[in-house]
Formats: structure tokens, C-alpha cells, sequence
């Protein structure tokens, strides 16, 4: 096999990780009824003039399966901290003690566990659809590697066919990815 595709192969499986990893990612900050600290991601606070995610400046536990106890490094700036967590718009009333601020998720009704695995199977959907994307991308390269090294026919068809192989590979990982998700967003 030529250097040129050998290339094009890494490349194209290197991105379809990417686009898996970030699926995984985003599946992170869905909220499942389950208190986890990554939902927090998202959440910026103003410290001393200059924008910092939330997770750099305390300290993040789950208590009880249901409540996030935050506690920051710096006391002076609960304010701030509460702020950031409301314009994220997460969903939850930070409650603050003075000393740590508590994040209780409160139980999800039916309606809206079926709306979040609604965006659960977008989120997938479009994972797919940046999968295909690459697809498209190889095939490209194919047909330009086909044209400079003059590859026969059947050589192309096998690479044609290994490229779907790939790509079903990973659009089964994000089916499973999706199947897993929903089942923990619906599990009460």
C-alpha cells in the first residue's frame, strides 16, 4: 500500500476518534438526573477581571448521588461563583452556605428525561453525520491518490470498501454511545 494512503487512513481514523471523544464529551454535560461534576464544565466565573472555568477555582464533590457541594479555593468570591453558575443556565439554584454552595438536582419528570434523550440521539445524529463528513473526505483522497499513482480498479474498490468498514466501526461506537446514554437519562 502507497504512503499516500496509509496516510489518508490515519488521518481519517485519527478524526473519526476526535468526533467520538467529543460526543462522549457533550454526552458529559447532559444532565441525568445523577449529580456529575462535568455539567460544570460550561461554567465561567469572573475572577480578579479575567474569565475562569469554575472547576480551576474549587474544589467539586457529589454528595449523595443528588447534590454538588462546590468549595471554592477563595472565599472572597462565592458571589461571583453563584453569578457564573446562573448564566450558565444549567438548570439548578446554587444554595450557598457562606463557606461551600450546594447544587441540588432535583428528581427529572417523564417529559423532560424524554426531551433530553431527544437530544441525547441529536447529539449522536450529529456526531454520524461529522463521521460521514470524513468518509466523504477519504473517498475524496482516494479518487486523488487513484488518479496520481494510476491504483487499478479492484485496489480501489478494496480501499472503498475498507473505508466503510471504518466507518461503520465508528458509527456503531456512537449507536452504543447513544443506546448507553438514553438508557441512563430514562433510568429513574
Amino acid at each position: 500500500m502507497s504512503e499516500a494512503l496509509d496516510e489518508m487512513y490515519l488521518f481519517g481514523e485519527e478524526k473519526m476518534e476526535k468526533a467520538v471523544a467529543q460526543l462522549h464529551k457533550e454526552f458529559a454535560s447532559v444532565r441525568s438526573g445523577r449529580a456529575n461534576p462535568a455539567i460544570l464544565d460550561k461554567v465561567i466565573v469572573e475572577y480578579y477581571g479575567a474569565p475562569t472555568p469554575l472547576r480551576q477555582m474549587s474544589q467539586v464533590t457529589v454528595q449523595d448521588g443528588t447534590t454538588l457541594v462546590i468549595t471554592p479555593y477563595d472565599k472572597t468570591i462565592m458571589k461571583e461563583i453563584e453569578k457564573g453558575i446562573i448564566k450558565a443556565e444549567i438548570g439548578i439554584t446554587p444554595n450557598s452556605d457562606g463557606t461551600c454552595i450546594r447544587l441540588p438536582f432535583p428528581p427529572l419528570t417523564e417529559d423532560r428525561r424524554r426531551e433530553i434523550a431527544k437530544d441525547v440521539k441529536k447529539l449522536g445524529e450529529d456526531a454520524k453525520v461529522a463521521i460521514r463528513n470524513i468518509r466523504r473526505d477519504m473517498v475524496d483522497k482516494l479518487k486523488k491518490i487513484e488518479k496520481d499513482e494510476n491504483l487499478p480498479e479492484d485496489a480501489v474498490k478494496d480501499n472503498q470498501d475498507k473505508i466503510q468498514k471504518i466507518t461503520d466501526k465508528y458509527t456503531d461506537n456512537i449507536d452504543k454511545a447513544v443506546v448507553d446514554k438514553e438508557k441512563e437519562v430514562m433510568t429513574v
